[in-house]
């Protein structure tokens, strides 16, 4: 009997739990965020910059948020900070978006392609040849100058599995990108790439034989951080990369009993209103990065097995969201039809993942933005608030700021490699499926999707 709620029931909660045990953790370094007197929207209601064809916008927002990456690239690896302000703190999943945002940029003119390959040579030789690893994984921060782990948390100082298949996800498709090359140097990027790949046990992670993957393992604190990645949440990436591996490949029965949890990763099939909501980890399906990150790659248009469509299932997961939103049930400032997006964001003094479970009235631009594939009217209203709206409050040289809570009246200092890497990908996933093509077009990823019995359609 199939369950009904309403966006305007109260909502009860404590804080913030996900999937993602590492999410809440993130610090924004101690940063006090400044007080702003003047209101963050307007009272003229002129926009705040000269308006210009939508395709035109969606084309200014990629390449400004680009230049995220590329002068925020550490200078000795290449590799993309955790945020604008993190020294030598890099990010291994970030920089695995930024890899893709790099080719984006690559095939707009945003960047020259000789400067694209350059900067890429670079990040593939500090990571082979400097960047600590743990049977192959990399860990979720390294320092970019000595390559060296650092400590996420007191217990996660060593391998992080997921991190690791987000930055083997951009690896993977900067090689599709060049692999038709017939430079030294697209020739060698791809070898590289391919040797890094090779490398990554995935099957060590499945500690000691067990019919699932776990997240962490370090050198002196082995398993203890002891977290097996079970979905549904932002991680399907890691059990598809794992299968699809030429040398460390794993089984089905692990993504069978793993990830699907024998199958009862289908047992929530929930509705709210009107939306039928596949699978949930959470209620209300929980911050939007669980339908961004591993699908930056992966195209859920075309994706399914016998627990999902995953078209259905990240679009039904965005317009729940949306909807919470709009109805906004707590009555923040601002909230609606134009101004929507819960997800893993800074926060006034903090890190949260915000979602309908836990909204504390902060709006994330990359929530929207990188939601562009699956709701595209949708996200184009957000794109026009935030920009013509709130204009120069939020939008600055590297894109927009990480987050706003208008009842608040505060904007982010900082921008996070996390979030502004998505905006771009999905961007022109919406737009042209670059990255989508190139993922799904790879060889050792087709067979480890059909290893796992997903249905690829054209």
């Amino acid at each position: 009997m199939k369950q009904i709620f309403t966006f305007f029931a109260p909502l009860l909660i404590a804080g913030a739990v996900t999937a993602c045990g590492n999410v809440g953790s993130k610090p924004n370094n101690g940063t006090t965020e400044p007080v702003d007197t003047q209101p963050i929207v307007p009272t003229d209601t002129t926009p705040a910059f000269p308006t210009i064809p939508d395709e035109d916008l969606l084309t200014k927002v990629q390449e400004q948020t680009l230049k995220y990456f590329w002068d925020f690239g550490h200078p000795t690896s290449g590799l993309a900070r955790e945020r604008s302000s993190s020294g030598d703190m890099v990010t291994s999943g970030g920089s695995g978006f930024g890899l893709m945002a790099i080719i984006v940029g690559i095939e707009r003119g945003f960047i020259p392609r000789n400067d694209g390959i350059e900067r890429l040579a670079k990040i593939m030789n500090f990571l082979q040849h400097k960047a600590e690893r743990f049977h192959g994984v990399w860990s979720h921060w390294l320092n970019g100058s000595t390559g060296k782990a650092m400590s996420f948390s007191a217990n996660d100082n060593g391998g992080d599995l997921v991190e690791t298949a987000y930055l083997v996800q951009g690896l993977l498709a900067v090689k599709e990108y060049f692999k038709n090359g017939t430079s030294t140097q697209e020739i060698s990027l791809c070898d590289n790439i391919q040797s890094l790949w090779e490398d990554v046990e995935w099957d060590w992670y499945r500690r000691d034989g067990q019919n699932k993957l776990y997240w962490h393992w370090s050198l002196d604190k082995g398993w203890i951080m002891n977290m097996p990645i079970v979905g549904w949440n932002e991680c399907l990436i890691t059990y598809v990369l794992a299968a699809s591996s030429p040398t460390h490949a794993v089984p089905r029965e692990v993504y069978e009993q793993g990830w699907a949890k024998n199958g009862s990763i289908t047992t929530n099939k929930t509705y709210y209103g009107d939306i039928r909501l596949p699978m949930e980890i959470e209620s209300h399906g929980g911050p939007l990065f669980f339908s961004h990150y591993s699908f930056l790659g992966l195209n859920p248009h075309k994706l399914s097995d016998q627990y999902a469509n995953y078209w259905e299932q990240v679009t039904a997961h965005t317009r729940i969201n949306y909807e919470y939103c709009k109805a906004n049930p707590k009555g923040y400032v601002g909230y609606g039809a134009n101004c929507w997006g819960l997800t893993a964001s800074d926060i006034k003094n903090g890190y949260t993942a915000s979602s309908p479970t836990n909204d504390g009235g902060t709006i994330a631009p990359t929530a929207a933005l990188s939601s562009f594939p699956y709701t595209p009217t949708e996200s184009m209203a957000a794109l026009h608030f935030f920009y013509y709206t709130l204009g120069k409050k939020l939008w600055k040289e590297h894109g927009f700021k990480d987050a706003f809570n208008l009842t608040q009246n505060w904007v982010a200092s900082d921008y996070l490699a996390i979030d502004q890497g998505p905006i771009i990908v999905m961007i022109e996933n919406h737009r042209t499926g670059l990255i989508w093509d190139l993922l799904m077009q790879n060889e050792d990823v087709q067979r480890g999707l059909a290893t796992l019995g997903f249905t690829v359609s054209e």
